[in-house]
């Protein structure tokens, strides 16, 4: 197998060269990365470009690793019992797989994403380290031990929000997404909107850069706001050509609820926007 960019999804040289040592190596495939790089789209991608299935665990701030493998709820098992429910002998009828179960006992190699893992408590990837080294786990209510019965390839998605331990760490290969440069992002735009303008593409991308490099700027636009931007920009005639015809002074572009999301960096493109103006007025 070797991964490749898709119809829907551009991929870097190291990109690639990342998931096919990850796939290669039988180890999970650690991707960081800003907010908005495709983290997550691209285990959508490679399960797609596989022909297989994705199963997805989406990790919460109160998500406990054991979640992961299965849980009993014992609670309802008691109350079946003074209920006198038929079947409460068998306490498989009170345990919930979980998603490394699901991957586990699938019929084919799936693909299983991790999502954002670092929004967990620190101690979540350590509490997973010998069920993705072993590739098994024992449920305790039942006796019985859950093996993979093919090896899943795991992607696990971070946005920094905490350091990760070192002995987890150690068991994956690491990848960084780095910020598409300008050739990259054209090439991510095609992708999206095969048949749109090339003056409209050139105008956004100077402003969406622009953007990214105003100093201060709390929240950076991402590649989704982009495309989310340009869908806009594509929908509205009149913002095309406000932006065609905007003046560079002015802070905010058409429609910049797309890619500027907080009152903070608003104000500091209209601060930055009126320093320009006043040392173009000094100038005359």
């Amino acid at each position: 197998m070797a991964f490749d960019s898709t119809s829907t999804y551009v991929a870097t040289d190291a990109l690639k060269q990342a998931v096919n040592a990850a796939v290669t190596l039988q180890r999970p495939l650690l991707i960081k990365g800003e907010p908005g790089t495709g983290k997550t789209l691209l285990a959508e991608e490679l399960a797609r470009s596989l022909g297989t299935r994705l199963i997805t665990w989406h990790i919460k701030s109160t998500t406990k690793a054991a979640q992961g493998l299965y849980e009993y709820d014992a609670v309802s098992r008691l109350r079946d019992s003074q209920l006198g429910v038929e079947g409460v002998q068998n306490v498989e009828n009170y345990i919930k797989p979980g998603k490394l179960w699901e991957a586990f006992t699938a019929d084919e190699r799936v693909v299983l994403l991790i999502d954002e893992i670092d929004k967990a408590d620190i101690e979540f990837p350590n509490d997973l380290l010998q069920e993705l080294d072993r590739m098994e786990f024992h449920v305790y209510e039942t006796g019985e031990t859950v093996r993979a019965r093919h090896r899943p390839i795991i992607v696990i998605t971070s946005n920094n929000e905490k350091e990760l331990p070192d002995a987890f760490l150690r068991r994956c290969f690491f990848h960084y997404i780095e910020f598409p440069d300008r050739e990259t992002m054209q090439a991510i735009v095609d992708v999206h909107f095969p048949d749109i303008a090339p003056k409209l593409v050139s105008q956004a991308l100077e402003v969406f850069f622009d953007l990214r490099q105003a100093p201060g700027l709390k929240k950076k636009p991402s590649t989704s706001e982009l495309v989310d931007w340009l869908k806009l920009l594509m929908a509205d005639e009149l913002a095309r050509e406000a932006l065609y015809h905007r003046d560079p002074v002015k802070a905010i572009p058409p429609l910049a609820g797309a890619l500027v999301k907080n009152e903070q960096d608003t104000q500091l493109l209209e601060r930055l926007a009126f320093m320009m103006r006043r040392q173009g007025n000094q100038r005359r």
